[in-house]
């Protein structure tokens, strides 16, 4: 798997709902790539924090703005 498949299956991974097949790969990806770790834990805070706000708290500006700077995202 490369880094950008990982990023592709990150929502899926947290979400408990990877093929046990695809789920192995990104685990071995992750314990062999710093940058994906960094990522991992990144989304992890952004899910745990954004989560305890209420839907309507963002405005769509700023919705856009973090999917923007997700998309974007580039491992050093």
């Amino acid at each position: 798997m490369d880094c950008d498949e990982f990023v592709e299956l990150v929502t899926d991974f947290l979400d408990g709902a990877l093929p046990e097949a695809d789920e192995a790969r990104f685990v071995e990806h992750l314990a062999t790539c710093d940058g994906c770790e960094v990522y991992l834990e990144q989304f992890r805070q952004t899910v745990d924090t954004l989560g305890v706000l209420p839907a309507d708290s963002l405005s769509e500006q700023a919705k856009g703005r973090l999917l923007t700077a997700f998309r974007g995202f580039r491992r050093g």
